[in-house]
């Protein structure tokens, strides 16, 4: 089990076995090392210059010290230009998977704020990450068994607050990432919903003394179908594993806000009879990925003691090909009583929200928030490490700055009035599901779960970009699973509490 510690001690003097210190551009240390800055002297900038050390992100080089300073490696990590929390998070994630077979490490990256502090200790431990459930021989784990932030700051209360919040986080996104990395035929509806119960009920212990624990309903086949889920039916049909709708309550005392979390769970996506190509088909795993993050984010609010009422909403089916699957031309009837003609069976994530935002509308909230891996138009359209956000403006801009605080990459996108035709396009349904256009695909799905959000307030967040990384593990993210949108549903739930008490007050 890895430690972590806050000490005011020299970067220069420290006997961890590694010491990491920050490089900008201009050939110098960044602030939080200045003192190996001056046990090196004047021989910095040759030795900088020597092993190609030039401040870019992403550039790691290791160099043995010789006894310059005390710690018998020092890790250089390019920060860019004027870093804030999201360059040092990516540095700290960097540096991580630099330093192997080290018993302590000490972080000496700019960390006088308790931003800061929280991007180190993010950035480190997500950066480390690994999935090793199913290799055989998983090898020696190089964690490190103490790391040490050291920082000026590390006596002031507020920095020291920030540590416990960061690890709460930390293990929300590992468990997503565990998740959505997990094969498919391992995490079928039924097991998945399984896995959040069993995920609630260790969470819930993790909750303070006197604090609110989670609650779990899981709704089965039965259940969905005596209310009416076409949407979630319909896509689970052609499955041996039938699909599954939990909903989790986490209701505090004094809740200043209430706040409704709908998650697509598609725990592996084939397109069903309008079947996809073999190419998009191998993470089609990863399609759950919202409905892990709604899970998780509410476990971290509760760990948190976060005063805001929270409903949550997970659409659990796997999209099969099979004798009952729905097919293109069907008519499904949503829970709210909804008529939508089926085009395309590979558009199946907004008919289980459709369903689960009926669900969350009947709570009452103040706010309803979806997230999902909903369109890979929203990819082309913004690439794969940039989530969309569409709504109502005034979501859309929480939604924004809560990710902009986190470090997660996001950006408005419109619903056009000419959406509306679109959608309203079929001539034998209240919807359509799909209108064959190929243009504007992600928006089109947006303006139709619109049709379900009850006339609240409302944002929707598609991460089909980057809640999965397919290439090589850069910064913080590793390679695989990336666990984006807990951070920014945590941080969205926080601040939304915070404003709602501060204009009650």
């Amino acid at each position: 089990m890895t430690s972590f510690a806050l000490r005011t001690a020299s970067p220069a003097k420290t006997r961890a076995e590694a010491v990491v210190v920050g490089v900008l551009p201009d050939g110098v240390l960044a602030p939080g090392a200045e003192d190996v800055a001056a046990a090196y002297g004047r021989k910095l900038s040759g030795l900088l210059a020597t092993v190609g050390a030039k401040g870019k992100p992403g550039e790691v080089t290791k160099v043995p010290t010789g006894g310059v300073i005390s710690s018998p490696l020092l890790v250089l990590v390019g920060l860019g230009s004027n870093p804030g929390p999201a360059e040092v998070r990516r540095a700290a994630g960097n540096a991580a998977r630099a330093v192997t077979n080290a018993a302590s490490v000490a972080l000496a990256l700019p960390a006088d704020t308790p931003e800061l502090v929280r991007a180190v200790i993010e950035g480190y431990r997500l950066g480390g990450y690994a999935f090793t459930t199913y290799k055989s021989r998983p090898g020696t784990p190089t964690t490190p068994a103490e790391i040490v932030v050291l920082t000026p700051a590390a006596r002031k209360s507020e920095v020291i607050a920030a540590v416990e919040p960061a690890q709460i986080v930390v293990d929300a996104v590992v468990a997503t990432r565990d998740w959505v990395n997990t094969p498919p035929a391992d995490l079928t509806p039924p097991m998945f919903a399984d896995a959040i119960t069993a995920a609630v009920k260790a969470g819930n212990k993790q909750v303070l003394s006197g604090g609110t624990k989670i609650k779990v309903d899981v709704l089965d086949e039965v259940r969905l179908a005596e209310l009416g889920c076409g949407g979630i039916l319909g896509v689970g049909a052609g499955s041996a594993a039938p699909p599954r709708l939990v909903e989790l309550t986490y209701r505090p005392k004094g809740a200043v806000l209430h706040i409704a979390l709908v998650g697509k769970g598609i725990t592996f996506d084939s397109g069903g009879l309008w079947i996809k190509p073999s190419a998009s088909m191998g993470t089609m795993k990863e399609d759950m990925a919202g409905a892990a993050a709604v899970v998780q984010a509410m476990i971290a609010a509760a760990r948190l003691d976060l005063p805001v009422q929270i409903s949550g909403f997970t659409a659990l089916a796997e999209n099969m090909i099979g004798a009952a699957a729905m097919r293109p031309g069907d008519v499904q009837t949503m829970y709210d009583g909804t008529t939508v003609e089926i085009g395309n069976t590979d558009a199946e994530g907004r008919l289980v929200l459709a369903d689960a935002m009926g669900r969350a509308v009947e709570a009452k909230p103040d706010l309803v928030i979806d997230i999902a891996t909903l369109t890979g138009h929203m990819v082309m359209a913004l690439g794969d490490k940039i989530a969309g956000v569409m709504g109502d403006d005034a979501v859309v801009a929480q939604v924004l700055a809560a990710a902009e605080a986190v470090g997660e990459d996001a950006w408005p996108m419109p619903i056009p009035d000419f959406m509306n035709e679109r959608i309203r396009s079929s001539k034998i349904a209240d919807l359509s599901q799909y209108d064959g256009i190929r243009w504007g695909g992600g928006l089109f799905a947006a303006a139709f779960l619109r049709e379900f959000n009850g006339g609240l307030p409302w944002g929707h967040l598609d991460i089909a970009g980057p809640t999965y990384n397919r290439g090589g593990p850069n910064g913080h993210w590793t390679s695989g699973a990336t666990g984006y949108g807990v951070a920014t549903l945590v941080e969205l739930l926080r601040a939304s509490a915070a404003a709602a008490a501060s204009a009650a007050a």
